[in-house]
């Protein structure tokens, strides 16, 4: 990073953002043609969890290039100033990567989408139709790489 005094160093600082966001981005390519989307997640030991559409366009890039890049950012703040040129932003960033891989078995799956129900505040898996789990696309992203940035604190 550049800017060493923006960075977020602890990795305990880096998970508090992961554990209380919202929102996390998934850049992906396939062919050479860039697809950012935003998703809801969870996360736990390292790992990223998402869940989608069993088809569509994101799950055929994952499929056929699982590598990816992710980012989850906090208190995104315009900052103003006299001169225009002077103006910033206050935010809090985390980016990394990663592979996407499917989850296929049934409870691996249902613990998934515990972690990631839990993320919002939703109570646990044991009312969740085991069909409905079935025809759910389920895959997690262990972090192989992350780095945290910060800017008007």
């Amino acid at each position: 990073m550049r800017r060493h005094e923006k960075e977020i160093a602890s990795f305990a600082e880096i998970e508090q953002i992961l554990r209380q966001e919202k929102v996390c981005r998934l850049a992906l390519s396939h062919h050479d043609e860039p697809y950012l989307v935003p998703l809801s997640y969870g996360y736990a030991d390292r790992t990223l969890y998402f869940h989608s559409a069993a088809e569509g366009k994101k799950i055929a890039i994952l499929r056929a290039n699982p590598r990816l890049c992710f980012e989850v950012e906090r208190q995104i703040e315009v900052v103003g100033a006299p001169l225009p040129c002077n103006w910033g932003m206050r935010f809090e960033t985390v980016v990394g990567t990663g592979q996407a891989e499917f989850i296929e078995d049934e409870a691996e799956k249902k613990a998934a989408l515990g972690i990631i129900m839990a993320h919002y505040g939703a109570g646990d898996t044991d009312d969740l139709p085991p069909e409905a789990c079935r025809k759910v696309a389920v895959f997690r992203v262990r972090i192989e790489s992350v780095s945290g940035k910060r800017s008007g604190f």
